[in-house]
């Protein structure tokens, strides 16, 4: 472990190596000051920090309405974060409803299959009729993509990456689950539009509960700390007078 060694003082604060890696770590390019002449550069930075800390407190301007006024909207959101902390901090997970939990949701949130696929999004469907039968006809997926699809990916032959089971609407899902790998579908209507959509690959991994208890953790935490906030801001809110202006 590295020493944490004084560095400076000035009128008695003492400036140790542990306040540098402190100030680095807030910094985008702190790696090129993790060398000796780096650190010397951001002891210096402190101690002018601290001289200007003491001329403003002799200046008094801990005592403008001003500075007052923004200490107190920064002691309610440190309060406001602690106070979730606290409320999250409370949460336990058993290893017994984590697992049920999975059992449960395994085929929508963790599911072992992934679709890389690529798609046309047409808002007509006659247009995408029309599309469709060009493509038959010999046109190249891609090329139709960058002609006529209003999607972002269309810059890209209209490829969607490679994504987990789960993540499309409905629809699109519906629609990726009833082709074959190298199938063009006829349109497939959703929020968006008409999806003409190609299954470019589809693979399943064999994956058990353990091998992604880390990620199932870390979801279901997520779904427990919602549950806790808006139990709590419920509750709350009866004993309270709320006015809604929208």
């Amino acid at each position: 472990m590295t020493e944490n060694k004084l560095l400076a003082e000035v009128n008695g604060k003492q400036i140790f190596l542990s306040d540098v890696y402190e100030l680095m770590q807030g910094m985008q390019d702190s790696e090129r000051f993790n060398n000796e002449e780096g650190i010397h550069v951001l002891t210096d930075e402190l101690i002018n920090q601290e001289l200007i800390l003491k001329d403003a407190k002799e200046q008094k301007y801990d005592q403008d309405d001003e500075f007052i006024e923004e200490l107190e909207t920064v002691k309610d959101n440190m309060l406001k974060n602690y106070a979730m902390h606290k409320l999250f901090d409370n949460i336990e997970i058993s290893d017994d409803e984590l697992k049920e939990y999975y059992e449960k949701n395994k085929e929508s949130l963790f599911s072992p299959v992934t679709y890389t696929a690529s798609h046309i999004l047409i808002e007509d469907l006659e247009q995408a009729n029309k599309i469709y039968e060009e493509i038959n006809e010999g046109l190249d997926f891609a090329k139709a993509a960058e002609k006529y699809s209003k999607d972002p990916s269309a810059n890209n032959g209209g490829q969607l990456g490679t994504f987990p089971k789960g993540v499309m609407v409905k629809e699109f899902q519906e629609g990726l689950d009833s082709m074959e790998v190298g199938e063009i579908s006829k349109p497939v209507k959703t929020q968006f539009g008409y999806h003409l959509i190609k299954l470019d690959d589809k693979k399943e991994k064999n994956t058990s509960f353990e091998e992604i208890k880390d990620q199932v953790r870390s979801t279901y935490e997520m779904i427990k700390r919602q549950e806790v906030y808006v139990e709590l801001v419920n509750k709350l809110a009866k004993n309270a007078e709320v006015k809604k202006f929208y």
